[in-house]
This record gives structure tokens, sequence and C-alpha cells, in this order.
């Protein structure tokens, strides 16, 4: 028993050691033999497992069989959470002259997995041993117990002793069916690839439109080129599972360009409340500023977390921060600290604008048209923020409860494929500074397009002859039509006046001059 003991402590040790190179390590010393194998539950669990001894028979003697059943269950298992007494505790003795007599023992007790919903309840058989802690009072224990039939909500024991039963609940984590990742990875994928497209059109719309220059435009290109990018490497963090440098690389870059959004949307917040509430601020430019607390402050945090946990930073088989260490506080607590943030600015925004406007109803008289301007003023205040806070909020909300059920998962693929389109829509097709440069650019281009139809079109055409307020194409002096002289005799009858019109060009005002006409002539 000793060499077995020795094997069994050696087992775990060279698992350690095995690689997909080299998935099993067989060690053979005359009547003793080891092999340690690893084992795809995926596989297993469709036909089990098979351990065969030398000179054993998969089908006869000289065999382990693992059921595939076990398998599946094994499959579906996450991590274990927890153990809890399920039933009641009953208590079985018997007696003769001479003392307690041990017997074996059946029981069948009701418990409630329900009351662990969206979790693996697994009922283990149990009776308290008080040999076991002896100080703490003993403990439970399943030596001698098994599971006999389980039921929906019971379970049936036998147990080759008697002395106090119950039936535990051992609550594990439910992991997802190979099924229910193929589609969430295609779900995410589509949704990524939708919200990709409509923030890139976005930040090229800003791009190619010419929106004039400010500080509120220059928040939007930064927030929607973070976001597309951010969504290009979560496409991409499918693919680089495999590359170990490639999966840390591409999680850097995600920790990265998340915490750059909601910086900018922090700026945002920033810049609304320089705008409504700290108005007497002094003047000046603070794009410096704002691009520090942009881009300055989230590259600070991925620098330095890398740094202080390279080996915990990210999650294993995931290209993600590792949610079961203090790493995922480095983008959680930011996070929360700009939604706080940007909730705090909204009432403060919303109370100082109510307050503005009460003032000028009561200075003017409270029409209905006022109001209504006031509501517009209101809203187009606190829309900025107020548009992004709960798309960005609730979508890592959700994101981080998809540990819980599958069903938060779908809601959170569903929230991120919806967040692009609707920033899209926000910010460029229902954003009157969008529109207007879209319609500039559009008149810009027909005039052009006038203009070269206009225009002569081959060597042979012949120019025509130019009218008293034209000038010769390519002529800098102004235009001025020919002189002629007036004679105005004298009269006593009323003057008529005759206006004179000329056509300027489209950039310069239209000139008009009147003369007046005596009646007499």
């Amino acid at each position: 028993m000793a060499l077995v003991a020795s094997v069994q402590r050696l087992a775990p040790l060279l698992s350690t050691t095995l690689t997909s190179e080299r998935p099993q390590m067989h060690i053979q010393r005359r009547h003793a033999g080891l092999e340690v194998q690893s084992l795809r539950l995926m596989e297993a669990s469709i036909e089990g497992d098979v351990f065969t001894v030398p000179g054993g028979h998969p089908e006869g003697p000289g065999h382990i069989r693992i059921p595939a059943g076990e398998m599946e269950q094994l499959l579906r298992k996450g991590g274990f959470l927890s153990t809890h007494v399920g039933s009641a505790i009953i208590s079985s003795e018997v007696w003769d002259e001479t003392g307690e007599v041990s017997t074996a023992v059946t029981f069948h007790l009701q418990h409630e997995a329900q009351a662990f919903p969206q979790r693996l309840v697994e009922p283990v058989c149990a009776f308290w041993n008080y040999s076991i802690s002896p100080d703490t009072g003993g403990s439970w224990a399943t030596t001698g117990c098994s599971v006999a039939t389980l039921y929906q909500d019971s379970t049936a024991c036998f147990c080759n002793h008697s002395t106090n039963f119950a039936v535990l609940l051992q609550v594990y984590d439910v992991r997802r069916s190979p099924e229910e990742e193929s589609l969430l990875r295609t779900l995410s994928f589509v949704g990524c690839g939708v919200s990709f497209c409509a923030l890139a059109t976005t930040f090229l719309l800003f791009l190619a439109a010419g929106v004039p220059r400010s500080e509120r435009a220059t928040v939007h290109k930064n927030l929607t080129f973070s976001l597309a990018s951010a969504e290009g490497f979560l496409m991409a963090s499918e693919w680089a599972k495999a590359n170990k440098g490639a999966c840390v690389a591409i999680t850097a870059g995600m920790h990265l360009l998340f915490l750059v959004a909601f910086s900018w949307m922090l700026v945002e917040g920033l810049l609304l409340w320089s705008k409504v509430v700290a108005v007497r601020m002094r003047p000046g430019p603070r794009m410096t500023l704002y691009y520090a607390t942009g881009w300055g402050v989230p590259v600070a945090i991925v620098a330095i977390t890398v740094a202080r946990s390279p080996h915990d930073y990210m999650a294993p088989g995931h290209c993600w921060l590792n949610v079961h260490t203090d790493t995922i506080w480095a983008f959680v607590g930011p996070v929360l600290f700009v939604l706080t943030a940007n909730t705090c600015i909204l009432v403060r925004v919303v109370m100082v604008t109510v307050a503005s406007a009460r003032r000028r109803a009561r200075m003017l008289s409270p029409q209905p048209c006022l109001r209504q301007q006031i509501r517009t003023q209101i809203w187009a205040t606190v829309k900025p923020v107020l548009v992004l806070l709960p798309v960005l909020g609730l979508t890592w909300l959700v994101g981080m409860l998809v540990h819980l059920s599958p069903a938060w998962a779908y809601a959170a693929v569903g929230l991120n494929s919806f967040q692009g389109p609707y920033i899209f829509l926000v910010y460029a097709a229902y954003n009157g500074e969008v529109r207007s440069a879209l319609q500039r650019m559009t008149e810009k281009k027909v005039t052009e397009a006038f203009m070269a139809c206009s225009s002569p079109i081959g060597p042979g055409s012949h120019p025509r002859s130019l009218g008293p307020w034209e000038a010769p194409q390519g002529n800098p002096v102004a235009l001025a039509p020919a002189r002629r002289h007036l004679a105005i005799r004298e009269t006593h009858s009323p003057r008529i006046p005759t206006t004179f019109s000329s056509i300027a060009e489209p950039e310069r005002p239209a000139v008009e001059l009147t003369a007046f006409k005596a009646s007499g002539f």
C-alpha cells in the first residue's frame, strides 16, 4: 500500500508536465506501472474513456472505464462554489443487549435544489462523523454512503452503517455547452462587426465632411475612434488565443482603448460642466488637459497594471483581463469612477439649467413658446452625456454579469451590437453640425459641376460677347459698366424712378443702381 500511496502522490505532479505535444506519460517498472494522460472532456463525453492495464482487454478483464455520462457531467461543471445541507437531518441507531449494532440503511430525503437557479447542483449522501475534527465537534463525511436514486426534488441514499444522515448539495458553476459557446462566438463576432462599421463610418464622416473644428467635435472624434479600434481588437481576440504573445497584446490594446473611450466620455462631461456650471472660469485652451485625461491617464493605468501583475494580467483561455484576481479592478475601478462622475455632472447641470430657465421665465411672460425653448435648451445641454451614459454604462454593467447566466451573455452581445449604430445615429445622422457640413459639401460640388459645364468645352468654341457688367475671366479689375452721359433737363414734373440691376457672382453682394428719369422726356 505504500507503493500505491506513492503513485497517488506522484501522478498529480507528473500531470503538470504534460503538453499538447506530449499528452501522456507512461512509466513501467516490473510489476508496477503508471500512466498519466490529458483527457479532452468534449471528446470523452461522447463515448467515455477507457484505460487498459498491460495484458488487459478494453472489453474484458483488465480495464477501467469512465462512463460518458460522468464525462458529460464533468464537462458541465464549472468551478466549485459551495456545499450546503439540503435536507433534514435524520438519525438511525440499533441497539441490543451488548450495545450499539452497526447495520446498513437506506434513506430517502427531500431537498430544494431550486434554491440555486442557474447552477449545477449535485446531491451527496453524507453522515456526521464525530471523529473528524473532534475539537470542532466533527464534520460531514461520505465514507460508506452512496446515491441510490436521484429524483427531481429528492434523493435516495444507501449507507453501510447507521448514524446521523443528511443530503448535502454541492453547488457548481455551470459551463456553457460547446453549441452555446459557438453560437455566442458567432453572434459576438457579427455584432462587433456591425458596431465597428457604424463607428468607423461616424469617424470618417467627421473627417470627410469638414465639420467645423471645436472642442466637442474633437471629443466625438476621439471617442468614436477609440471605440471603433476597441471593437476591431475584440473581433481579432478569437484568433489570438493560440499565440500567447498576441493574446497579451490584444488584451492590453482592448484594456487601453476601452479605458480611452470612458475617459473621453468623462472629458465630455467636464466640457459640459465648463459650459454650463463653471461659466466664469477663465477662458483658454483646455485641449491639452483633455488629451492628457483622454489618453494619458489610460496609458498610465495599463502600464502600471502590466508592470505590477505580468503573470496574472490575462485570463487563462481568454484574451481579456483576469476576473479572478485584482487585475480586473484596473478596468472596473476607472469605469465606475467615470459613470459616477458623469452622473453627478448631469444632476448638477440639470439643476443649473432649470434654475436659469425659471429666472428667465419670471422676468418674461410665461408664454408657451418660451417654455418650449426652455425644454429645448435643457435637452440640448444634457444630451451629449445623457445619450452615452446609458449605452456605455449599461453595456459594461451587463458585461460584468455574464458569468451568472447565459441570458446575461446574450444581453451583453446585443447591447454591444447596438452601441455602434446608436452612436452613429446620435453623433452623425441626427447631428446638426454634421448634416450642415454635408450640405455645404454637396452644394459646393454642385456649384463646381455647374461652373465646369458652363465653361467652353473645346478649342473650336467661340467666346460669347461680354455684357456691360461682365469682365474677361482672369481680369482682376472690378466689374464696371461703360460710362454714359445723361442729360437731364429742368422740369417740375415728378420724377419716375427706374431701376437697373446686375447679376453678381454668388459670393459677392448684388449691385443695384437706381436712375431717375424726368417725365418730360
